[in-house]
């Protein structure tokens, strides 16, 4: 009986870690919004991660126009420059497609928004959870809590003259 009790307690400690890293995952899996550096400068950003491992990202910054970026993470592997494919966006009901186009130096997928109006904006500031999915790409998952605010803040800034333009 004294055997089973160390391996016993050992198995218990190892899944109350696992649980503990797991809900600090799924906390931090929130929309925020911040200054980052980019090329050109400090640009306000909104993110989230998502997907079964917490390592992929959905990005939004101002270039002039709402530039929407998603990183595949560790599922995405190394791409193929010049790459694009079809993304479908399914949140409240709701479903969208974009065409996103591979930024080969950063290996993820973007594309320029047509402004705060956008129909895919409007979906991301929903409530629950958004689906992004393309036939090559599978298909992931990222929370919306907190998109609307995080967008806001983004959408702020465009037309300030930040997210990296040359003056």
């Amino acid at each position: 009986m004294r055997t089973k009790l160390p391996k016993c307690a050992a198995a218990i400690s190892v899944i109350a870690a696992l649980l503990t890293t797991l809900s600090a995952h799924a906390a931090s899996c929130t929309w925020s919004a911040k200054m980052e550096e980019d090329e050109g400068g400090s640009v306000m950003t909104a993110s989230v991660c998502g997907g079964p491992k917490g390592d992929a990202h959905l990005m939004l910054a101002c270039f002039g126009k709402p530039v929407l970026s998603y990183d595949l993470g560790t599922a995405g592997g190394q791409l193929e420059p010049g790459i694009s494919a079809n993304f479908a966006f399914k949140a409240g009901g709701k479903s969208l497609t974009k065409k996103l186009e591979l930024e080969a130096m950063y290996n993820y997928f973007t594309t320029e928004l047509s402004g705060p109006a956008d129909p895919l904006l409007a979906l991301l500031r929903g409530k629950g959870e958004v689906a992004v999915s393309a036939d090559k790409y599978g298909e992931m998952s990222f929370p919306l809590k907190g998109s609307g605010a995080a967008i806001g803040k983004v959408l702020a800034e465009c037309g300030k003259g930040s997210g990296g333009e040359a003056d």
